[in-house]
């Protein structure tokens, strides 16, 4: 048999079932391997090695019972640190939370699916403060960095959890995406990653009333993801936008021809100024013919979003760093970027923050009635390569800070606005071996159908056999 973290998430667990190798293996494994290489990268706020052992026994006394066993048992999986774990530390990626650890009250659905599932729990992934910027760096733990070339950042602000897939720190692992944040780290990482409709995963017991931000899967291959999107799923009575569990499994849909599709593409940002780099725009052709030889109608569709459409982001986005419960004698040590959101958050109004609800509702509307008409749509996920570890962060400025990252992730941030599913493949790779991630959207509710495309994607031009300079 291979290495252990050379299998797919899939084929570990399979493993297991089969007695090739024990959940206790398969942990310590892991372990190791976050002990030699997380210096790397750093992929982990937080490392459980105790609890990880703990519930690999857990799980070796449930195979040894027999009868049926959950999907993914024995699988070690870390959970983003903007998820609460009760009993672990739990940092939201902010200095003022550092020596936090979360009580017996504070588990989310979507940890406690996660639990039912079987899985390890292997430690905490690397965010930045609050999951607020498009990349991981913090006053709290270590920049993430992209296993590919570890001098540039890992994108955010699941960078943690994108780099630990990436570097073989984890078969796979959970993020959440509020404006990119798993599609961004997916493309400077070369894994899948996923952002579903809004309401497909419940984000109970918390709340976001924007319904910007969604959990999703970080993994390797498109099947991997599909089957962590299987346990993730799923509606809590009370969800203000509940999705129906779907009749047909994800993974499931991974093994279905998708048919010839109307697929529309754009590579222009309504972003003003802003452009894509050449190496993001060859890619882009590239898998543009892709889609035309494997039979789909590929067809140029217009910017469907005009300049300053996403204006109304900002000050909800804001408004959302400002809920963050930090006491006032502690917000000095916030960061300059964070402390700047939440005094623009602060200042808003109930009527400024509904009128740019509202406003936001109409830009989604029109991306959504504009992706409508097709199958799915294919975008850069990025205008940029990954960018060098500090780059786009300006302590000094903040908001030219924000504009970097918009600049930066111009595509992603719509599809959050809208509540539509978008993915991002590692499709593309520079002469010096970076990834270049390509997003492919579809319209609300269409996640079988996109990881049908995304799994002929993948079996056309495979990216399984490529490994980083961290591995």
């Amino acid at each position: 048999m291979s290495e252990a973290h050379e299998l797919t998430m899939l084929e570990q667990a399979a493993a297991v079932r089969r007695g090739e190798i024990s959940p206790v293996e398969l942990a310590e494994h892991y372990l190791r391997r976050i002990e030699r290489l997380d210096g790397d990268v750093g992929a982990y706020m937080t490392v459980t090695p105790e609890r990880a052992l703990d519930d690999a026994r857990r799980g070796e006394r449930r195979l040894a019972g027999g009868g049926a066993t959950p999907p993914l048992l024995g699988v070690p999986l870390p959970v983003k640190d903007l998820d609460p774990v009760p009993g672990v530390r739990y940092t939201a990626g902010s200095a003022v939370f550092a020596d936090l650890v979360a009580p017996p009250e504070a588990a989310t659905h979507m940890v406690e699916l996660l639990e039912r599932a079987g899985t390890v729990l292997l430690g905490k992934t690397n965010t930045p403060e609050f999951g607020l910027p498009a990349y991981t760096e913090s006053r709290v733990g270590p920049p993430a960095r992209t296993p590919y070339d570890p001098a540039l950042g890992a994108g955010g602000s699941s960078g943690g959890a994108a780099a630990a897939v990436a570097a073989g720190l984890a078969p796979a692992a959970p993020g959440s995406d509020g404006g990119g944040s798993i599609r961004i780290p997916a493309s400077c990482c070369g894994i899948v990653g996923l952002k579903p409709s809004r309401g497909r995963i419940s984000p109970a017991p918390q709340g976001d009333v924007s319904g910007l931000a969604t959990a999703g899967p970080l993994a390797r291959t498109v099947r991997d993801a599909a089957a962590l999107l299987d346990v993730m799923a799923g509606p809590v009575p009370g969800d203000p936008i509940p999705v129906p569990a779907p009749e047909t499994a994800f993974l499931t849909w991974c093994d279905r021809p998708p048919g010839r599709l109307r697929i529309a593409r754009w590579a222009r940002p309504e972003v003003p100024g802003v452009t894509v780099e050449p190496e993001v725009l060859a890619a882009y052709e590239k898998t543009s013919s892709l889609l035309a030889e494997l039979g789909h109608e590929v067809i140029d569709a217009e910017q469907p979003l005009r300049p300053h459409d996403r204006d109304a982001f900002t000050p909800v986005w804001a408004v959302l760093s400002a809920m963050a419960p930090v006491p006032p004698e502690r917000e000095e040590e916030l960061m300059p970027l964070t402390r700047w959101l939440r005094e623009q958050g602060r200042t808003a109004t109930g009527l400024d923050y509904a009128r740019a609800l509202a406003a936001m509702q109409q830009v989604g509307r029109r991306l959504a009635a504009a992706v409508a008409p097709y199958d799915a749509v294919l975008t850069p996920t990025l205008a940029r390569l990954p960018q060098p570890v500090g780059a786009l962060r300006d302590d000094d400025d903040p908001a030219a800070d924000f504009e970097a990252q918009i600049a930066f992730t111009p595509f992603t941030g719509p599809w959050n606005i809208a509540g539509l599913p978008a993915l991002s493949l590692p499709l593309g790779w520079t002469a010096h071996g970076l990834p270049v991630g390509m997003m492919l959207g579809a319209p609300h509710g269409a996640e079988g159908p996109l990881l049908a495309l995304a799994a002929q994607l993948e079996e056309a031009a495979p990216w399984a056999s490529r490994r980083p300079k961290v591995w």
